[in-house]
Order: C-alpha cells, then sequence, then structure tokens
C-alpha cells in the first residue's frame, strides 16, 4: 500500500466519522479536560460497542447515566444524536470547543453541516479541526469529502492520499479517492488502486455511481444520502456514508 500511495504521489503531480473507543490518554485537544474514572471509562467502553454494533439508543440510555461535565460523555453523546438525525447533536459539539475534545467539537460541527449540505459551514469547521489535529485520519477524509463536492479535486486528492497514508487499513479514504480518480476518467489508476486496496465490485460500483453523479450534477450527494451518517444504523442502508461515522 506504501508503494502504491507513492506511485500515486507521481501520477498525480500534474494535479491533485468520533475515535470509537479511545482511552482517556489519546484525548487531545486545546483545553482541558476532565478525567473519567475507572468505572466510568468502562460504561464508555461499552457506550462505543454499542454505538459500533448500531445499537444507538441503548448506547443513549447507557450515556444518559454518566455525568454530563464529562467532555468524553458528551462526545459520544454528540455522535449518538447525529447518527440518530437529532437537534441535541450540535449543542453537545459546540460544548466541546475550548476543551481538549476541541478538534472533535468542530469535526462534528463540519459533519452536521455537510449533512445539511451548507459546504462552506462545514469546510470551516472541518480545515478548522485539521489544523487542531492534523494526524486524525476521519478529520483528513471528511475533509477531502467537501473539497470533491465543491470540485476542488487537487485539495480532495491532497487529503484523501494524507487520511490514505495516516490509516492504511481503513477503506473509506481509498474508496472517496477511486471516487475522484473515476471522475477524472482516469480508470487506470481507479482500478489499480481499487485492486491493491482490495475493494470489492460493489464498492467499485458505487464509487463510479458518485463520480457519475458529481459529473451530471455538478456536486456532491444530497443531505444524508452519503455525506454523513445521520441515519438509524438498525434501519437497512444500503448506501454507506463516504464521511466518517
Amino acid at each position: 500500500m506504501k508503494a502504491l500511495i507513492a506511485g500515486l504521489g507521481l501520477l498525480m503531480l500534474g494535479g491533485c466519522a468520533t475515535h470509537n473507543g479511545d482511552s482517556w490518554s489519546s484525548l487531545s485537544g486545546q483545553g482541558s479536560c476532565s478525567k473519567p474514572g475507572s468505572d466510568q471509562e468502562l460504561s464508555l467502553s461499552l457506550a462505543d460497542d454499542m454505538i459500533n454494533d448500531g445499537k444507538l439508543h441503548a448506547s443513549l440510555a447507557n450515556l444518559q447515566s454518566l455525568p454530563d461535565n464529562l467532555e468524553a460523555v458528551r462526545l459520544r453523546k454528540a455522535k449518538v444524536y447525529r447518527l440518530l438525525g437529532r437537534n441535541e447533536a450540535e449543542p453537545l459539539y459546540k460544548s466541546l470547543l475550548g476543551t481538549c475534545l476541541a478538534a472533535e467539537g468542530e469535526h462534528g460541527l463540519g459533519q452536521l453541516a455537510a449533512a445539511r449540505n451548507n459546504n462552506e459551514q462545514a469546510l470551516t469547521y472541518l480545515e478548522r479541526a485539521a489544523r487542531m489535529s492534523p494526524t486524525d485520519e476521519k478529520i483528513r477524509n471528511d475533509l477531502g469529502v467537501v473539497y470533491l463536492k465543491q470540485l476542488r479535486l487537487e485539495e480532495a486528492r491532497f487529503e484523501f492520499i494524507t487520511a490514505m497514508e495516516l490509516k492504511q487499513s481503513d477503506q473509506l479514504a481509498t474508496l472517496n479517492l477511486v471516487t475522484l480518480l473515476i471522475y477524472q476518467d482516469n480508470w487506470k489508476q481507479a482500478a489499480e488502486l481499487a485492486n491493491r486496496a482490495g475493494l470489492s465490485p460493489e464498492q467499485v460500483s458505487d464509487a463510479q455511481t458518485r463520480a457519475q453523479k458529481l459529473k451530471s450534477t455538478g456536486k456532491g450527494p444530497a443531505p444524508g444520502e452519503r455525506v454523513a451518517a445521520i441515519q438509524d444504523p438498525s434501519q437497512p442502508d444500503t448506501n454507506k456514508p463516504t464521511t466518517q461515522r
């Protein structure tokens, strides 16, 4: 994969979603945060597992037993509310600004703005998040998606490649880069990238569909379609988001 990414960099010189299960020590940002106790850490981990399993309501019920003065609790509540499409997400993300989770707050606000198809506002939040946490591959990927929606292809490719290099096991940025390459009619590079990254035929077909939509409409996906995961994961959804959950 490293060789592939390096090759893409040479080929393209002419042009160019919260942390599940994070421990306390991994949380970083601009301000300070209250430290959860050991029992609270276990509850937060359980809430993360429930989110990953699509049990959003159960996760929220579990989080409601924890104090809201913990930033880690508010972050997870915000994520659950965002995935459920609830208005409570935005004030919770805003409450994280100025804390050690400021980057996550900006990221979440960017995802909400992207879901509303407010690309300019999303860009403001996500660029700020990327400056705060430049090594967060989720933020870099989502920033690339907004650039792609705006047809700012040079910037989008840069962000997708950055996200790929930061976490090579995550195929989301790779899928987005394949979409960009197909949009540019770089079918050979798209096929090589898809094969080496192990993307399924369904994923490639999905990328082709999104690239065609970009060409036909001159803009990215509609809110709730492929911009941000605002659906309840317990409901069937064959259209997976291209931004991070």
